[in-house]
């Protein structure tokens, strides 16, 4: 079972920026693709983004283009969602994931490892 645990949310502003990171062995993040989702409250999970073990990156366009980038740190042992131009609708508790090693999926099913969530509030 691999231990995923998210930090970094809080409460910001409209405008602000936010890291949030997702902290796990580095064995995890050397070898399973992580993912980024988020749920707003009477909401489905939606996917954020993805890194591959190898770094290629995958953006939910729609709603986080060029706003929201994912990177991971040279240890291995941290991926971070970088959240800049935040909007009230960010609102969401964000969880990061673990999926078996492949090209980023947005599918939630794909993930077999969840932390427990941060909790991003943005206020207007």
């Amino acid at each position: 079972q691999e231990q995923l645990v998210e930090s970094g949310g809080g409460v910001v502003q409209a405008g602000d920026s936010l890291r949030l990171s997702c902290s796990a062995p580095a064995r995890t993040f050397m070898w399973y693709t992580t993912g980024w989702f988020r749920q707003a409250p009477g909401k489905e999970r939606e996917f954020v983004g993805a890194i591959s073990r190898i770094g290629t990156v995958k953006y939910n366009q729609d709603s986080v283009k060029g706003r929201f980038t994912i990177s991971k740190n040279n240890a291995k042992t941290k991926v971070y969602l970088q959240m800049d131009n935040l909007r009230t609708e960010d609102t969401a508790i964000y969880y990061c994931a673990a999926a078996q090693p492949g090209s980023p999926s947005a599918e939630p099913s794909s993930y077999d490892h969840w932390g427990r969530g941060t909790q991003v509030t943005v206020s207007s």
